[in-house]
């Protein structure tokens, strides 16, 4: 299990942006759909990004101080669920405090392979749907109001205010290959 290599796009150890709290970012490479408008294009590719082993990447989170939870976008997980769970559950297993956010394009009632549902299982919130551009109404965390927010657990129900109005905000990060852009835009925003 830990020796399985993930694709990740980029990840970023500390972002206020993506959940409550600071939390530690992984977007993963590849994606099936073509969204109109999205926030990261370049990670849609179906290729070769950073190969980092599951262990690895688990260990970067577990030793990240100060972190509330994990997120996970990309691309789209589900693609790399079942490494993704391997992951999830290295890394509760030490730090079981931690709660985690997904976002999917995939809808919750598609999500019915093996690998999806365990991922699933170790999941806090999922934000799933496609990112519909015209939708985008600015509102709370998802990117489009076709999206919806499920509360798998209870470990984030009490923060629905922030999923459902918070105000959105971006951060940007100065990383060794260029500038890397955190959160969800408003409608408005052009980058």
């Amino acid at each position: 299990m830990t020796k399985q290599l993930l694709n990740i796009a980029e990840y970023q150890p500390k972002t206020a942006t993506l959940g409550p709290g600071l939390r530690f970012a992984i977007w993963v490479q590849g994606c099936p759909f073509t969204c109109k408008g999205c926030v990261s294009p370049n990670w849609v590719p179906f290729q070769l990004a950073q190969a980092i082993q599951v262990a690895e990447m688990a260990d970067r989170v577990v030793q990240t101080q100060g972190i509330e939870g994990i997120t996970l976008s990309g691309g789209e997980p589900m693609m790399q669920a079942g490494r993704l769970a391997n992951l999830l559950e290295i890394v509760l297993e030490k730090r079981p405090e931690l709660n985690v956010i997904v976002f999917s394009g995939f809808q919750l009632g598609q999500l019915v392979w093996e690998e999806a549902k365990r991922l699933l299982s170790f999941t806090d919130v999922l934000i799933d749907g496609q990112y519909i551009a015209n939708l985008n109404d600015s509102q709370g965390l998802r990117g489009s109001s076709n999206q919806c927010t499920h509360f798998l657990t209870d470990s984030l129900r009490h923060q629905a205010d922030y999923f459902f109005n918070k105000q959105r905000n971006v951060e940007f990060h100065v990383k060794d290959d260029g500038v890397l852009m955190v959160g969800v835009p408003t409608k408005d925003f052009h980058w």
